[in-house]
């Protein structure tokens, strides 16, 4: 551990350490003051901004990129509140609304435009019933994210193996379009020729230069506790398909807090990289230099 450590400093010292993904939301006090949640989206944690960064503080971490919570859906009054009050703290990540009536395509131009975001999450959970992200408001919604430099996040938490001829086929038609993979694209190590064959496809789209992966929410791709060892192998793996310089760490917060802590989150890190030997310098993409040279300008003192 002592080594790792001693990387996971140089690391820090010579780079910026910026978290890919997390969250914020209003705490209940917000929420009475005009920044509602999501009917039955009400949270059970703690997750307001002056908590993360008394966390980030703890943890040495210098900037994030916040995604835009299922807690208030596509209201992103509250988010943009903390963009604001914080602009060389974080950047944002918007959601992008699939509505059938294309409104959410406007709102997408309006929310990186106007309030200066970043990125774009698609969650195909919140695509109508049957249809896929690639219908003619996904295509249309992915198009845009590109043509305004936007990297769209994806998250396929039902499993990589519904969603990668989708993601294959925006890949193939729309090459200007970056794609982030969020948490790993939920590969956990796999147990039966099944999750081999997921976890292969999610390899083979690393043949498409645009997509990058976050090395996020460890708790959710680990089948172990804390430290989440057995995500080394995942991770070298990755590494030797991707290249560290399009892999990028992730908090969750604050969904890890009670797994591990914040600081845990991040101590992981150097401890899982410790046991598959991974580079200084590939460690430093991996904890701020990816997600700083894909946001280009973000994270540096007004």
């Amino acid at each position: 551990m002592a080594a790792s450590s001693q990387r996971d400093v140089s690391a820090a010292s010579s780079c910026k350490v910026v978290d890919s993904h997390l969250h914020v939301w209003a705490s209940p006090q917000q929420a009475k003051e005009g920044y509602s949640y999501f009917p039955g989206q009400e949270p059970t944690l703690r997750g307001d901004a002056d908590f993360l960064l008394e966390c980030m503080d703890e943890a040495g971490v210098d900037g994030a990129l916040v995604v835009q919570p299922i807690n208030h859906m596509f209201d992103h009054s509250l988010v943009s509140s903390v963009l604001k009050k914080y602009p060389s703290k974080f950047i944002g990540c918007c959601l992008a609304n699939p509505a059938d009536d294309g409104s959410g395509i406007k709102q997408l131009e309006h929310l990186i435009v106007q309030e200066k975001y970043r990125a774009v999450r698609f969650n195909p959970s919140l695509w109508p019933s049957g249809q896929k992200m690639t219908n003619e408001v996904g295509r249309s919604l992915f198009a845009k994210a590109g043509e305004l430099g936007a990297p769209v996040g994806i998250m396929v938490m039902k499993g990589i193996g519904l969603y990668i001829q989708e993601i294959e086929e925006l890949c193939r038609d729309y090459p200007e379009t970056t794609i982030i993979l969020d948490h790993m694209a939920f590969c956990k190590p796999p147990t039966n020729n099944e999750e081999d064959k997921a976890f292969s496809s999610f390899l083979s789209l690393s043949r498409f230069p645009q997509v990058y992966v976050k090395y996020s929410a460890l708790f959710r791709i680990s089948r172990e506790a804390y430290p989440y060892e057995d995500t080394a192998q995942l991770l070298s793996r990755v590494i030797s398909n991707y290249g560290a310089n399009r892999i990028m760490w992730g908090s969750d917060f604050p969904f890890v807090v009670p797994e591990c802590g914040y600081k845990g989150a991040k101590d992981a890190v150097s401890h899982v990289t410790g046991k598959i030997s991974v580079s200084s310098s590939d460690l430093e993409w991996i904890l701020g230099k990816t997600v700083s040279q894909l946001f280009q300008g973000a994270w540096v003192a007004p």
